[in-house]
């Protein structure tokens, strides 16, 4: 079932772990499309130029419509469909990961290496920032001063985002409302106000709102 919102890192991330002397490094990218997915691959790929190994994966769209990965190199199977199983179950789209290999001399064998490039996909998970984009719709509020108070605690009831406030004889808003709330929104405005304040659609957008990080 198709979500009504999408779950991407946010920006770009990077750590680094060794195992058994091979030093892994993940990158993490919030990325739009296909060819911006290319893209930083390729700038990794030169970056990155001396690694015995740049492998990726990536899936973009709405429940991850489009996935590739790669093994560039290492044994099939063992670095690019383990990270792309590994980006999967986190629930995260429009991102691409690469894990970048420098070898140590100690061979990890193909289920050692499939655990160490999940577990350099999980670790860059754990550092990414993490949004959900969310559809808002854009409204002015204007009110009376007297309701002023009463739309700013209405405002978190409603998961509202006030976006600017601009003061002349009456207070306007702008809201940033999640879409599945506006309508009830709409009614509790015009009950508490008394039908007076006056309600302006500007449109909508969509807004990412990023994670809180869980306490190590």
């Amino acid at each position: 079932m198709a979500t009504s919102f999408i779950t991407s890192v946010y920006g770009r991330s990077e750590t680094e772990y060794i195992v058994k002397k091979s030093r892994f490094i993940a990158t993490l990218t919030e990325v739009r499309s296909e060819a911006e997915a290319a893209a930083r691959i390729e700038e990794l790929r030169k970056q990155y130029w001396d690694a015995n190994h740049n492998c990726y994966a990536y899936q973009i769209g709405i429940d991850g419509a489009l996935q590739k990965s790669s093994d560039d190199g290492e044994p099939s199977g063992t670095a690019g469909r383990p990270m792309l199983e590994t980006l999967k179950k986190s629930g995260v789209t429009n991102t691409v990961v690469v894990v970048t290999r420098y070898f140590g001399g100690v061979k990890l064998g193909a289920s050692g290496l499939i655990r160490a490039y999940s577990h350099a996909v999980t670790l860059g998970l754990q550092a990414a920032d993490i949004a959900d984009y969310k559809p808002y719709d854009i409204a002015g509020v204007t009110v009376a001063y007297s309701f002023v108070s009463t739309l700013e605690r209405m405002a978190p009831s409603f998961d509202i985002l006030v976006a600017d406030r601009a003061f002349s004889d009456t207070v306007t808003f702008t809201l940033q409302i999640p879409q599945e709330r506006t309508a009830a929104f709409k009614a509790a405005l015009i009950d508490t106000t008394n039908g007076t304040a006056v309600f302006t659609d500007k449109g909508s957008q969509t807004i990412p709102i990023i994670r809180p990080k869980n306490p190590q």
